[in-house]
């Protein structure tokens, strides 16, 4: 199982498989808007450094928004006696609220009870670093069933993403 959920607070990406495409010309535009005659528009491929600057901006943005400072990342890794991984999850806390980014076990270590057990120790770490409550999305095609098995419920889709599965965002509140 794979899963993500779109973008966390600054922007910070909570979630997202690299697509290989073929390397592409950038295109420019020179552009004016009113009382700056000299701006450029870029549309390009991904921008590492474009990326960080938006997401230090945001991140100060919502923190003086919210008065609530952004909490940090997490993960969890399971390896193997061959110490090749097994599966894992990352995910990110804000404001008492616990995303996750990403959940994978491997093929042959699924039906082992690893998600479950990868799922468990990410909500309890997520209470011990103050957060009441965890997020999650899934398509369609990967663990949305697996999510409410352990008391997620959905509180949204996003339609025919990709090809006609569906993206299911899904909340669940923890306890202490």
């Amino acid at each position: 199982m794979l899963t993500g959920l779109g973008t966390g607070p600054g922007g910070r990406p909570l979630g997202h498989a690299k697509f290989i495409r073929p390397n592409r010309t950038p295109l420019t535009y020179s552009i004016s808007v009113t009382g700056d005659s000299a701006s450029t528009l870029v549309v390009g491929d991904d921008d590492p450094e474009l990326s960080k600057q938006l997401d230090d901006a945001l991140t100060a943005f919502n923190e003086a928004a919210t008065s609530t400072a952004y909490g940090d990342s997490f993960s969890i890794k399971v390896t193997d006696g061959n110490s090749e991984l097994v599966g894992g999850l990352t995910a990110w806390t804000w404001g008492g609220l616990c995303g996750i980014s990403m959940l994978w076990v491997r093929g042959d270590s699924r039906k082992q009870g690893w998600g479950s057990k990868i799922l468990q120790a990410a909500e309890a770490e997520a209470v011990r670093r103050g957060c009441d409550r965890v997020a999650v999305s899934s398509f369609t095609f990967q663990a949305p069933g697996f999510y409410q098995r352990h008391g997620y419920v959905e509180t949204g889709r996003m339609l025919g993403i990709p090809d006609g599965h569906e993206d299911v965002h899904m909340f669940k509140r923890l306890t202490a």
